[in-house]
């Protein structure tokens, strides 16, 4: 495999140990006292408390001999001051490793507030630059057993966190290797009880980051670090990474539909997990872009919408949701930079064959894929208007380490023209909209 001079010719491929299969749950307190846990932060989305998944985990904790400290005070979508607080429950509950029971937002508290435990400091110390201070993480953290049980973020895969900052108009991360948790247990039966529009979103982010990893930019047309500490997390998109994407893409296509009509479907949910954990695999070596910088704005200046099937405390855009509206026109703008792969990750969601030039292909798979999960028809429907558009291609090109992995560049026309055009992904009757 040849390269251009002074460009990279190294990849590398990390992965959280994986116990999956329905009744996983079961062995959640063997799993933390192997990982040297004796007093556990269990942190618990407040939906599962006093349920049967949290009773499972909570009574293997314990005969395990392992002493678990629940916390439930985690905010969907987390903001600083819910992450702040649950950093300072941890200290002062003094525990020696980390559990966390729920969707991606209860994982992502979880890494946070190991985090600040383990090595002090603020979150917007760490957060991404520019918008943080983007401090790297000194070294290993306590060990994190993550649970999810939607299907799902892939959170439990991932070195990343995700946090809404509204003060500032935008959501941000932050991301590093020892955020990875040190075990997942993937267990298809605790995702019973999650609404189908949960679901819905969780699963169209998983086909939104296969997406995204197969068709970022080769690892091979970034410039060579100039040492190992340089090289970015999100590295662009190679040979082991595309496999992972590639075969999430598949299951999206198969199960998610059916896993959102029926939570009985214990198999079209595993298999949702299970795809969401390849995908996080994927996108943790490849990475993200164009539709996930898109988001974070979309998700974080304005807080007006309201999904069905979330908690309604507060006004908020589900992570799927923001991701997955503008990815039909994103794969549209990045179509010239590898027709080939772009009509490949078609077939994989569809399972139909694609004409070569056929630039249409991904983006009308994935327009009915989110009509068919009910998922919102455009950022129109999350409550942005034509007016709203140069305040979110402004918080899309502050993602620039994710901007860095597009197949191709967009400058900020290109931004605002695929913002544009996602204001309406199709036509809304009053019928529906009412």
């Amino acid at each position: 495999m040849s390269t251009p001079p002074n460009h990279e010719t190294l990849f590398t491929i990390e992965a959280t140990p994986v116990k999956f299969g329905p009744g996983a749950a079961d062995d959640a307190g063997w799993e933390a006292a192997r990982l040297g846990i004796r007093r556990a932060f269990v942190v618990l989305d407040p939906a599962l408390a006093g349920g049967e998944a949290a009773r499972r985990v909570l009574e293997g904790l314990r005969v395990s001999g392992v002493d678990p400290v629940v916390y439930t005070g985690i905010r969907v979508e987390p903001d600083l001051a819910s992450l702040e607080r649950a950093a300072a429950a941890a200290r002062e509950a003094g525990v020696d490793g980390f559990v966390a029971l729920g969707g991606g937002s209860t994982i992502d508290t979880a890494k946070v507030a190991n985090l600040l435990t383990t090595h002090g400091g603020g979150v917007m110390d760490y957060v991404n630059a520019p918008i943080g201070g983007g401090r790297p993480v000194p070294g290993p953290l306590r060990p994190l057993l993550a649970i999810p049980t939607t299907a799902g973020s892939g959170s439990e895969a991932t070195t990343v966190a995700i946090l809404d900052l509204p003060e500032l108009g935008v959501k941000s991360g932050i991301s590093h290797r020892y955020l990875r948790p040190g075990q997942a247990i993937v267990d298809p039966e605790l995702t019973r009880t999650a609404p189908g529009s949960v679901i819905a979103s969780a699963g169209l982010d998983v086909v939104c980051h296969a997406a995204e990893s197969l068709l970022s930019r080769p690892y091979t047309t970034r410039p060579r670090p100039a040492s190992p500490a340089e090289r970015p997390p999100y590295q662009g998109s190679n040979p082991v990474a595309d496999l992972w994407s590639a075969q999430a893409l598949r299951y999206g296509g198969q199960y998610l539909r059916r896993a959102v009509r029926d939570p009985d479907d214990v198999e079209a949910r595993g298999f949702m997990m299970l795809s969401a954990t390849m995908a996080g695999v994927g996108f943790g070596s490849a990475g993200v872009h164009i539709p996930h910088a898109c988001a974070y704005p979309i998700a974080g200046l304005r807080h007006a919408f309201r999904a069905p099937g979330y908690p309604q405390d507060h006004a908020f855009v589900p992570h799927g949701f923001s991701v997955i509206v503008t990815a039909p026109a994103a794969f549209r703008f990045t179509f010239g930079a590898d027709p080939a792969k772009h009509v490949y990750a078609a077939s994989l969601l569809t399972g139909q064959e694609y004409e070569p030039d056929d630039a249409g292909a991904l983006p009308n798979a994935l327009l009915d894929l989110m009509r068919d999960v009910g998922a919102p028809s455009g950022i129109a429907e999350l409550g942005y208007g034509e007016a709203d558009l140069p305040a979110l291609v402004a918080g899309a090109l502050k993602q620039q380490r994710l901007l860095a992995v597009a197949p191709r560049t967009p400058s900020t026309g290109d931004l605002e023209g695929i913002l544009r055009g996602s204001l309406h992904n199709w036509e809304v009757t009053p019928a529906q909209a009412g």
